[in-house]
């Protein structure tokens, strides 16, 4: 069966963005006295918004409330400009972007990244007529794995979700998924290891980008 509607995560699933992101943090944490990160760190602190990003990266002890709101004012400051310094979208994603896209199936993305943030990342490498609709986290609106953006996407597009697709590289993607009564594809080139993507049920494991054409009934 065609896919009439394939659902994207963004960070470490269309694009490689980890190294901007842990830089953006480490500048935000040097910037208040705290402890930096490799960059291995942040594949795991990653994947639930960067409210949460930045407590994870801060000491246990200093993971206040008040604490936190100022090292993401640093961190978005920071990051606004220079979200584009190495992040990169994986090789093969835009050529397989781009088979959906001319198959008449719609595309979305659905990111726990602040709605601006995502919004400007997929407009400065994918354009804007690629994808139907971009969703990013907003105020108000829980964050993933809650299915409430998913259902957002799915209300504007008039979809169903039978013949919806959710890709992403964490368990919290396929929870979402589930939560969405979704079919799942985890991405093994992202941020988190293929066992995180089988113990949280993945549908279906992915190596490459074009591995996903057949699932969404192409070729």
């Amino acid at each position: 069966m065609k896919a009439k509607l394939v659902i994207f995560d963004l960070d470490g699933t269309l694009l490689d963005s980890i190294d901007d992101l842990a830089a953006s943090t480490n500048h935000a944490l040097q910037l208040h006295g705290y402890p930096q990160h490799e960059r291995a760190a942040y594949r795991y602190f990653v994947g639930n918004g960067v409210r949460k990003l930045i407590e994870r990266a801060l000491p246990e002890d200093a993971r206040q409330a008040d604490n936190i709101n100022r090292l993401l004012q640093d961190f978005l400051a920071y990051y606004q400009t220079h979200k584009t310094v190495y992040t990169h979208p994986y090789q093969g994603i835009p050529e397989t972007l781009a088979q959906l896209h001319a198959a008449g199936i719609q595309l979305a993305v659905a990111s726990n990244k602040y709605h601006q943030g995502t919004l400007e990342l997929i407009h400065h490498y994918f354009g804007e007529k690629l994808f139907s609709i971009v969703l990013g986290q907003r105020e108000g609106i829980p964050v993933k794995p809650n299915p409430a953006i998913v259902h957002d996407i799915l209300t504007q597009t008039a979809l169903p979700a039978n013949r919806t697709l959710y890709v992403g590289d964490s368990g919290v993607d396929m929870q979402t998924a589930i939560n969405s009564r979704l079919t799942s594809i985890g991405v093994t080139w992202g941020f988190r290891p293929r066992t995180e993507l089988e113990a949280n049920s993945a549908d279906y494991i992915i190596n490459s980008p074009s591995e996903l054409l057949p699932i969404a009934g192409i070729g």
